[in-house]
């Protein structure tokens, strides 16, 4: 994920701060220094970590500070508005036109998802309501135009295209459209260059006077590090954009690209692309990513996540089961299939506070799942909701048709009794008054140990946490 090796050193520096009882200004300067090259060696603009490190120093050898009885916490809680603040202070949002339709224009370097992100955003807006329209500007690129189709189709938004016309046609034609068709957005997917080139922001100006979009969205891909903020202050300084979609913000990108865009172009980041499906594109919260950076986890994103991505009745429905203590292996299936709605098992675990840092070393394999759900589908309707008639044969037929060993079947029957068990713990331990089920927002009730692991639920060889 984004940012772990700059989570990991700044984890260190503020550990040697922690470890000592009261500060001192050399403490501070020396801590400050390590976060600095951690700034550096995750490709962050070095004006911008020296005038980072420099702002938090100056805040942090103050008198309150030095006289806390927690002076590292302190510090850390001065990092944390630090970076916040560095990143854009507060999430950045769409502005929309007082007569529509509104018009975004979408720009960036060819091979930076600007399509997939462009289809990504209409997705977000036809679940709030909105009526987005596609058009497809890039004629250059071979199979833009159909890939831009078949995204369109999968988000459920329709696309205009006019095939190689002038682009600036194209876009004055599909506003026209959107007019006359009731769309209330207008999302233009223009071309691409493997460089900056005058005909490219040439078309790019010319668009731009035609249709006077709202807003002007630059798709930067965050794996090029440095380099994107240098393309993200070209594009500013030709066309003014307005905002900033970072993608593959799920992939080990060093992260000096979200820490430096705002600061080096003035413009916010608005939207960040998380992985490869048409769901995974969130809202920008610079407060949020600055508590992830710092280990603290992102609880509110996560929460946000099941509320749009998970199915609330049959939330409803498992939190009531487990409440009368019936759960078998037909819920247990069920909840599966939430999760995976989620994403890769790793990103739900980094967004958990404390968890984040424990993933280092454990290797957490997303088709566990997948195994998972193999064997309870091998079993028979009946077998599934009682579990009482898994006898020795049964086991070997289900091993058999899943492709699992009888010893991951024995381990997940064991493992629902082990959650049965605790179900039934929790809700006689809950109506005593002594002790609240802590459930996670949105799956169902899906009850969490201490650790926040799910059940004791694990593939082959260990548990799988959650």
């Amino acid at each position: 994920m984004a940012f772990e090796g700059l989570a990991d050193k700044l984890s260190k520096a503020f550990k040697k701060l922690k470890n000592k009882g009261k500060l001192s200004e050399a403490d501070v300067k020396e801590a400050m220094r390590e976060v600095r090259l951690a700034l550096l060696e995750a490709d962050v603009n070095y004006k911008v970590a020296k005038d980072f490190t420099n702002k938090v120093t100056e805040r942090a050898v103050g008198q309150d500070v030095m006289e806390s009885l927690t002076p590292a916490q302190m510090v850390i809680k001065i990092v944390n508005e630090e970076l916040t603040s560095l990143m854009g202070g507060e999430n950045a949002r769409l502005e929309f036109a007082s007569k529509p339709p509104t018009v975004i224009m979408m720009c960036g370097l060819q091979g930076s998802g600007k399509t997939t992100h462009t289809a990504k955003l209409a997705k977000m807006l036809k679940a709030q309501n909105h009526r987005p329209l596609l058009a497809a500007c890039d004629i250059y690129r071979p199979a833009a135009i159909d890939q831009l189709k078949v995204v369109g189709e999968k988000a459920g938004v329709p696309v205009f295209e006019m095939g190689t016309e002038n682009p600036v046609k194209i876009a004055r034609q599909a506003v026209r459209h959107a007019r006359d068709y009731g769309n209330d957005v207008v999302i233009l997917d223009t071309a691409g260059r493997l460089h900056i080139d005058e005909k490219l922001m040439n078309e790019l100006k010319e668009i731009k006077a035609e249709v006077d979009p709202k807003e002007i969205l630059l798709v930067i891909d965050s794996m090029t590090g440095q380099d994107a903020v240098n393309v993200a202050k070209s594009f500013n300084e030709l066309l003014e954009v307005t905002g900033v979609i970072l993608t593959k913000l799920d992939g080990d990108t060093r992260g000096g690209a979200a820490l430096s865009v705002k600061a080096v172009t003035g413009k916010p980041i608005k939207f960040a692309g998380t992985g490869e499906k048409l769901d995974d594109l969130e809202v920008f919260h610079p407060d949020r990513m600055a508590s992830r950076i710092l280990g603290m986890g992102d609880v509110l994103t996560l929460i946000e996540d099941a509320q749009s991505k998970l199915d609330q009745k049959k939330a409803e429905e498992m939190a009531e089961k487990i409440m009368r203590n019936k759960f078998d292996f037909n819920d247990l299936l069920d909840q599966f299939g939430q999760i995976k709605k989620m994403g890769p098992l790793k990103g739900i675990l980094s967004k958990l506070p404390g968890i984040g840092k424990q993933l280092d070393d454990v290797d957490i394999n997303d088709r566990q799942i997948d195994w998972l759900q193999a064997i309870i589908l091998s079993m028979t309707p009946e077998e599934r909701s009682n579990p009482s008639l898994l006898n020795p044969s049964r086991k070997r037929r289900i091993a058999a048709g899943s492709g699992r060993t009888v010893e991951e079947v024995n381990r997940l029957i064991k493992q629902l009794e082990q959650m049965q068990k605790m179900i039934k713990q929790m809700n006689g331990k809950g109506k005593k008054g002594k002790r609240k089920r802590k459930m996670l927002p949105g799956l169902g009730g899906m009850p969490l140990d201490g650790m926040g692991n799910m059940g004791g639920m694990g593939g082959s060889g260990g548990n799988m946490p959650f």
